[in-house]
């Protein structure tokens, strides 16, 4: 059985007739299970399962959920996936390469693939093949509930097999594939059958493309590619080659341009030197090339010497073409070295990790128009310059900004914003999203008392049975979130319980801390300041830079590192996306614990 495959288009679908699904870059995968034998096959007809012997574990250990819906087959991609809406290429080709049993079950184990399905081909025994694309999403949504597999994809989740969700809105998903920055989307008639082997129209691949701007420095005589590089300190820096999107009789002119102005020839190129610009749209940079180049049009107007490797690095972060990054060479920080540019890649990165929590609220930046190398300053409301995809509120009479999209953070970041303070509410509602507890010790030095705070708040917590997250400030202290359902509490309910928190660590101990508002009475004790926790008050934001010397970001922390090796400066700008990547999001579950937050029975006591 070889599979059905969709057609690509350079213009998106649209029509009520038109359903979307992410398009992930990985392996094809064909999942057939009978009371016998499980295969997992791809496009070409190889068995996957020896590459990948994690997928097999994962169903013989849940056969039994199974067991009632065999013989089965599943239509999927087996993926490493990055983030909800993205696979990592790279690092899928490098387990498909790997011949080493221990290898493999070594790579396995630390960072297993998942096999993503979209598509139901046969359960129970029975082919659903004729079955309309829409029955056959119901009937796999089904499958999934039944046998507790994940309804979307989740690369925090243990749980290998997940399923692949349609959407009926092209923008809504567009959104989410451009701001992870996936590979695309495969666009659906609703009415299709799934046919076996066939290219189809029915389905239909668009792709997230990246734009380069290079020229051309030769042309191989045996197959027609003509190969483009740019400039990195005047030497020629190779970054692909080219044949599709070109029309016929444009690529026959090029072809006679490129022959008659040879700089040299040999059996296999004709060589030019750096005169013909061109716009070259690709996927992504995978071992220094572009991963599937296709031409997009002729740059008559660009000279050579504009097309450089800085631009092409550039290119791939995707920024939105409506912003515009001036002086992208300005020097930002001294140590680490950081121009505004690499802030803005900073910000572009980190944007899924961040957006969430700036989402619908009354934002304060704070701004370094000169880098930490001068004054900065506060700014709440919007100015009248701002572009006008910026959204803004009106509360006591300022015009807030409120950062829901990826475009305003980019604004914010070329206007040089480091600082993104937001309060505990959203503009939907006056009561508090979740509690924050900021523990301030008296310099950097005694962060200790940070830590020895944090580890006494985690102990009550996990006796409460209540869900908290810690960060770093950026600055000097730690902060503990606890997230919170809704409009459900008070504020003055919440300080009940910041109050007896701080009270608690207070009588732990009085050497180390203190609810003292007074600096000069403090001494060398940790301020707990839970009365910061109201309405209108704010706190830095999760993954928002510092305005510190060394460039540090309010780092969310998995629970473990809140020991006595901690310390602040490790968290900076360059760290933090090697960080995700390495050992994930620590607030990944934060939104998710709203729900399962139970308060209650804890003010229900403290009221007594």
């Amino acid at each position: 059985m070889k599979p059905m495959l969709p057609s690509l288009s350079f213009e998106i679908p649209e029509g009520k007739e038109w359903l979307y699904e992410v398009k992930y870059d990985g392996f094809r995968a064909i999942l057939h299970w009978d009371d016998n034998e499980i295969t997992l096959t791809s496009r070409n007809g190889k068995s996957l399962l020896e590459l990948f012997p994690e997928v097999r574990l994962f169903l013989e250990t849940n056969k039994d959920k199974f067991a009632p819906y065999l013989p089965l087959t599943l239509d999927g991609e087996l993926v490493f996936l990055e983030n909800a809406y993205k696979a990592h290429f790279g690092s899928i080709q490098v387990r498909g390469r790997m011949r080493s049993k221990k290898r493999i079950a070594d790579k396995a184990n630390a960072s297993p693939c998942r096999l993503l399905i979209f598509d139901v081909i046969e359960l129970s025994g029975k082919s659903v093949v004729n079955e309309l694309y829409l029955s056959r999403k119901a009937i796999l949504l089904a499958l999934f509930k039944q046998c507790d597999l994940p309804l979307k994809p989740d690369e925090k989740s243990v749980k290998l097999i997940q399923m692949l969700p349609y959407y009926k809105n092209f923008a809504e998903v567009w959104e989410k594939v451009t701001l992870y920055d996936g590979e695309g989307i495969v666009a659906k008639q609703q009415n299709n059958r799934w046919e076996d082997g066939k290219r189809t129209s029915l389905w239909v691949k668009y792709k997230n493309w990246k734009y380069a701007t290079c020229f051309i420095t030769s042309y191989e005589k045996s197959n027609g590619y003509f190969y483009v590089g740019v400039y990195r300190n005047q030497t020629i820096i190779p970054i692909g080659q080219f044949i599709f999107g070109i029309k016929p009789d444009e690529k026959k002119a090029l072809a006679q341009i490129i022959k008659e102005n040879k700089a040299d020839e040999d059996n296999q190129y004709i060589y030019v030197e750096p005169a013909i610009c061109v716009e070259i749209k690709y996927l992504e940079i995978y071992e220094e090339q572009m991963r599937e180049p296709h031409f997009h049009q002729f740059k008559f107007e660009i000279k050579p010497d504009s097309c450089t490797y800085d631009q092409f690095i550039q290119g791939q972060k995707n920024l939105p073409p409506d912003v515009i990054i001036t002086h992208p060479n300005k020097p930002l920080w001294e140590e680490p070295p950081l121009q505004k540019i690499d802030f803005i890649h900073y910000l572009r990165e980190i944007s899924p990790y961040m957006l969430p929590f700036l989402k619908d609220r009354l934002l304060t930046v704070i701004r370094y128009p000169h880098g930490i190398f001068g004054e900065s300053f506060y700014q709440k409301s919007c100015p009248e310059y701002a572009p006008d995809f910026v959204e803004t509120k009106m509360a006591d009479g300022i015009n807030y900004i409120v950062c829901n999209n990826l475009k305003t953070l980019l604004w914010l970041g070329n206007q040089l914003a480091f600082e993104y303070h937001i309060p505990f509410q959203t503009i939907n509602n006056h009561r508090p999203c979740e509690i924050v507890f900021d523990l301030d010790p008296p310099s950097r030095e005694a962060f200790g008392l940070a830590v020895k705070a944090a580890k006494y708040i985690k102990e009550i917590l996990d006796q409460l049975e209540l869900i908290g997250f810690v960060k770093t400030s950026g600055n000097k202290g730690l902060q503990i979130y606890l997230p919170l359902q809704e409009n459900t509490y008070t504020f003055e309910e919440t300080r009940l319980f910041t109050a007896f928190i701080a009270d608690y660590l207070v009588s732990k101990e009085p050497d180390s801390f203190t609810i003292e508002r007074m600096k000069k009475n403090r001494g060398n004790r940790l301020y707990v300041d839970y009365i910061q926790h109201a309405e209108g008050k704010t706190i830095i934001a999760p993954y928002s830079s510092r305005g510190t010397k060394e460039a540090t970001v309010a780092t969310p922390l998995h629970w473990e590192e809140v020991n006595e090796h901690l310390r602040i400066a490790d968290f900076q700008i360059p760290a933090i996306l090697k960080r995700i990547n390495q050992y994930g999001d620590p607030f990944h579950q934060y939104f998710a614990a709203k729900e399962k937050q139970n308060l209650q029975p804890v003010l229900d006591f403290l009221k007594k």
